[in-house]
């Protein structure tokens, strides 16, 4: 069976999410951060509320972090809806508890075509729904860092 949308070398794009997770936890860990996977906080607006689970996170520290593992597409264009779970992801950081930091930890993919990251592009291109209190790291797989993005 074909799958279109499945990444290339990959078992699936499940086992890809996964798999950045894992990346994620040891970054996090190597910069002195003990998060743990799957974190539950209440979140919610105008006091309704209800629990969501984050990628990462740790309830003690007050950390939260999604982790996003898209690339451009095959041809260089815009993953358009891939970016819109990146602006779910700004929503439920909207709706967080205050005083937490709030993390979004992406995928490295640089796009020679559009001379610019995808990271670069989503916060060009979206930059009034990222709440201002959410840093963006951008994480290479080749040299195994992660970079803070300046928003």
């Amino acid at each position: 069976m074909s799958k279109p949308f499945q990444r290339i070398g990959s078992r699936s794009n499940a086992h890809v999410g996964n798999d950045f997770e894992l990346t994620a936890l040891e970054f996090f860990k190597s910069e002195g951060l003990t998060l743990e996977r799957n974190v539950k906080v209440q979140v919610g607006i105008e006091g309704i509320k209800k629990e969501h689970a984050f990628d990462l996170g740790s309830i003690e520290q007050k950390i939260i972090v999604e982790c996003k593992s898209h690339k451009w597409t095959s041809g260089a264009n815009v993953p358009s809806a891939k970016l819109t779970v990146w602006n779910e992801a700004m929503y439920y950081f909207v709706a967080a508890p205050k005083g937490f930091r709030k993390i979004m930890f992406v995928l490295y993919d640089f796009s020679e075509k559009r001379k610019e990251t995808l990271a670069q592009y989503y916060l060009r291109t979206y930059k009034h729904l990222v709440p201002c209190d959410v840093e963006f790291w951008e994480y290479n797989e080749t040299n195994l860092r992660a970079e803070k993005l300046c928003i």
